[in-house]
């Protein structure tokens, strides 16, 4: 689906799973300045839209899925997985709901198998799940600019983005939120009338940025995407996903078995790290590039970027192992780790010790 925004001057298109939006308007360091600083929105209408209805909706979604949604009313925002048994990441979410139905945004290549996953399990439950992206369209902010737009015509919902503040019941790998890059950038998406999308935009009074500022921004605040960072080995631990939408203390839900496991005994097999390219070259590589230790292959990058003031920056997920301060080269690019996942593998809150391990102290009588 091609956005109209894609007519706009200097607009150059963006591919893989973000087709179908500009990539940049012609000055991508000024439209990311503009993201930062709350003066700017994104075309992210690529994404699809899922609603579910029904009396029965958040507690069925809380069944299903590892986020706490029984106290998700209108104004709250949250993120959700769905994993499979063995605790894999299938599907990724951003989730609200407005008083009558729950609002799912997901990515576009996705949105089809989520919809259709959830019309399976519906069984004799009071619940209605509709894909809606044909008619709804979602616009990205930073700061307080999703109030322009709350304001402009065809509004439906805002969601804001947890991250990085650790959501009720859910820990991080990583250090703590007074020490996280991304604890002053406040991301939310604006939910429109796909019909009025242009207007919306145009009635906001904000600039238009490219998913070229949106990825830079999401890089520097070490956020996973389900469309880049998940491939089908992928468990919430390895890319710090317990922060946002990982509840550990709700009731059962299709792997819950892994994550608990896991996070108890730590060493998820693998660890997201953010990456910092060479750029004296001016030659970036290419998302899917094996990061290498000398010879050795240690894992992929996910993204790349070329962020306004950190320069050619990426994501990877690499093998738990590697030390963390070696160097790695990319496609030839020299680049430098900054750790997201520490290599020890373990979370925060995590038990001293190896949950029963009590009981095989006790002497035998």
């Amino acid at each position: 689906m091609t956005s109209p925004l894609l007519s706009r001057p200097g607009a150059v298109p963006a591919g893989g799973p973000d087709t179908g939006v500009a990539l940049h308007y012609g000055r991508p360091a000024q439209e990311q300045r503009a993201l930062e600083q709350g003066r700017g929105v994104v075309d992210l209408s690529q994404l699809g839209v899922l609603t579910v209805t029904g009396p029965d909706r958040l507690s069925w979604l809380n069944s299903l899925s590892s986020q706490l949604l029984l106290g998700l009313t209108p104004g709250v925002s949250g993120e959700l997985l769905l994993l499979d048994p063995n605790g894999r990441i299938e599907h990724a979410a951003a989730v609200a709901d407005d008083g009558e139905r729950t609002w799912l945004v997901t990515e576009a290549g996705h949105v089809a198998g989520l919809a259709g996953f959830l019309d399976r399990m519906r069984f004799m439950l009071r619940v209605e799940v509709a894909d809606v992206t044909d008619r709804t369209a979602v616009l990205g902010t930073y700061g307080d600019a999703w109030q322009a737009l709350a304001a402009a015509p065809g509004h439906v919902l805002t969601w804001h983005d947890p991250w990085p503040t650790t959501a009720p019941g859910g820990t991080s790998y990583g250090p703590p939120d007074a020490e996280h890059p991304g604890r002053d950038l406040h991301p939310a998406l604006s939910l429109v009338d796909r019909s009025r999308l242009v207007e919306a935009v145009d009635g906001s009074g904000l600039q238009l940025a490219g998913t070229w500022a949106w990825e830079a921004l999401r890089v520097e605040a070490w956020r996973p995407r389900l469309g880049r960072e998940v491939d089908d080995r992928a468990i919430p631990h390895e890319l710090d996903w317990l922060r946002t939408a990982v509840h550990l203390d709700k009731g059962c839900y299709r792997g819950q078995e892994t994550v608990a496991r896991v996070y108890n005994l730590g060493r998820p097999p693998r660890r997201l790290v953010m990456l910092h390219l060479d750029g004296s070259e001016h030659v970036t590589p290419e998302p899917g590039e094996r990061v290498l230790h000398g010879q050795r292959d240690v894992g992929a990058v996910t993204t790349v970027v070329r962020h306004a003031e950190l320069g050619p920056v990426a994501l990877a997920v690499v093998k738990r192992s590697l030390p963390e301060d070696v160097e790695l080269t990319v496609g030839g690019i020299a680049a430098a780790q900054e750790v997201i996942v520490p290599s020890a593998g373990e979370a925060v809150g995590r038990p001293a010790e190896r949950p029963g391990q009590e009981l095989r102290r006790r002497p035998r009588p």
